[in-house]
């Protein structure tokens, strides 16, 4: 390449950049960074092409010296061995070299502003760069004023709003997961609690506050009632037991809550109508012997309940009160009975979730050992159940169960939940236990004006024998999310002011209807 063609393509350059620089002034922002981009490379690829060309001249240059030396010398050997023959030859050929070494200086002197014109226009390829970034500064200053925004306030609000819909995206993910993971626990829980329930045998409810003595003939009421009535005053203060001695042909009804007490009385009285001997002295004999084998009954029921169940290592005293259940009801369901279904039920559902088996039944056994203490504190019977339980060593998992069942203290074991799951299934299932028609109906009514006390109720109705509490509300005046707010209230209300079997489904309703006619 000849020196005119090199510096017209270095006006070319320097052209091209003048408009390039122009451009830059009248584009976007975004053309202004893509030209700038442009400048930069056209402009380094020109200076690095013609660094390259001079550097090849240069090197093509001396290479060509190096090798006119070279044979320069080798002539300058051969012309030594032929000197008297060519001595002519060589003076010519070095005037030659001559003349070529003077050329190649020539060159060189040629090339040095050549050198010099490339350095200037590096040296304005990268003033203009400077000018292009300048101007892109400016551009974006404008740019930002115009948005009101700063670059960094603009890429901080971008990263923030990448951040807010990151984190919907996983909520709502983390929504299908939690979701999916609640289906699959209610279809697990439903199969265990079903297969717990037919795995365990049922027994229905008969208790009453009375109990009936036959005999043989009206006779042996007289000799019962005594001379002046001393013999019944005495079996009445002996017992603690009301004697009923009415028109009911050969009947007497012992009469009295507490179930421990008339057993007595009707063995008692069994045994002195049977001997024949009534008188006061006599009474208060069989009734102390009587009292003391119905102690002895109550120590072998609860040994023989424990042994039948497997559960062993109880407290003396905490057996004497299993025993005592046999005699205590609930609802009409024997409590023993109903500890012993309970217990069976926790070992079952226990072993469908892999936890301790023997705990949960010692647990499901003692859960109402309040309900049977030799006095009667005026606290729950879950919160007496707990400290009888600490008080006789027993473990701390089935002291949390027994406390626990009827929420009075917070669930720190996974059997607390089982225990509470467990006897509501006893106490729930159809004919476990049953009310007189009177409380029966009370409740109902109670209730449904318990859910009507609530503004914005319409209706409540009591359902399924108690079971559910139906609540209908107007629309215009309970939102959805106050609909769920007051079926919680209203499950809450019930669970601190009424007293009630099993557990109640409380279910709000509100339903909006439009209707228009087309005449």
């Amino acid at each position: 390449m000849d020196t005119t063609s090199l510096l017209m393509l270095i006006v070319g350059v320097a052209a091209g950049a003048g408009i390039g620089y122009f451009l830059l002034q009248n584009a976007t922002k975004k053309k202004a960074e893509q030209l700038l981009k442009d400048a930069e490379l056209k402009a380094e690829i020109v200076r690095k092409n013609k660094e390259i060309e001079a550097k090849e001249k240069f090197i093509q240059l001396k290479s060509e010296h190096e090798k006119d030396v070279q044979a320069k010398n080798n002539a300058i050997a051969q012309l030594e061995q032929k000197a008297k023959q060519r001595e002519q030859q060589a003076v010519s050929k070095e005037q030659s070299i001559n003349s070529k070494i003077e050329n190649l200086n020539r060159k060189e002197k040629e090339l040095e502003p050549i050198k010099e014109k490339l350095t200037q226009q590096l040296e304005v390829a990268a003033a203009k760069k400077e000018e292009a970034e300048k101007m892109l500064q400016s551009h974006v200053k404008q740019l930002e004023k115009i948005a009101g925004l700063s670059a960094e306030d603009a890429k901080n609000q971008l990263v923030e709003s990448l951040k807010n819909e990151a984190r919907t995206k996983a909520l709502a993910q983390m929504k299908e997961m939690v979701d999916e993971a609640k289906l699959q626990a209610v279809k697990e829980s439903k199969r265990i609690i079903l297969q717990t329930i037919q795995r365990t045998a049922a027994e229905q409810a008969v208790e009453n506050s009375v109990s009936v003595f036959n005999i043989e003939s009206d006779e042996v009421k007289g000799r019962i009632i005594g001379r002046e009535g001393r013999n019944i005053r005495a079996l009445e203060a002996a017992t603690g037991v009301e004697f009923i001695v009415d028109d009911t042909p050969e009947a007497v009804i012992l009469s009295a809550f507490d179930p421990v007490r008339r057993e007595i009385a009707r063995l008692a009285l069994h045994r002195l109508v049977t001997d024949g001997r009534i008188h006061p002295a006599r009474i208060e004999e069989v009734v102390e012997k009587t009292r003391k084998q119905i102690e002895q009954e109550i120590i072998e029921i609860g040994e023989r309940t424990t042994i039948e169940l497997g559960v062993h290592g109880l407290h003396p005293e905490l057996i004497r009160m299993i025993g005592r259940m046999r005699y205590r009801s609930s609802y009409g369901q024997n409590l023993l009975q109903h500890s012993r279904e309970v217990a069976n039920l926790c070992a079952t559902m226990a072993g469908e979730l892999g936890l301790n088996t023997k705990l949960a039944k010692r647990a499901g056994l003692l859960h109402d050992i309040g309900k049977v203490p030799d006095d009667n504190p005026e606290i729950p019977h879950a919160i007496l159940g707990m400290q009888l339980a600490e008080k006789y060593k027993e473990h701390p998992e089935v002291i949390n169960a027994i406390g626990a069942h009827h929420d009075e203290i917070e669930m720190t074991s996974m059997l607390s939940p089982i225990i509470q799951a467990c006897d509501a299934i006893s106490g729930s299932r159809p004919g476990a236990r049953r009310e007189d028609t009177e409380s029966y109906i009370k409740r109902l009514k109670d209730l449904e004006n318990l859910a009507i006390s609530y503004p914005g109720v319409e209706k409540a109705f009591a359902i399924q024998a108690g079971r559910e509490l139906r609540v209908v509300v107007e629309s215009e005046k309970i939102t959805d999310q106050q609909a769920d707010l007051l079926s919680f209230d209203i499950s809450q209300k019930i669970m601190t002011d009424m007293t009630y079997p099993g557990q109640i489904k409380v279910t709000v309703i509100r339903e909006r209807r439009s209707v228009a006619f087309a005449k």
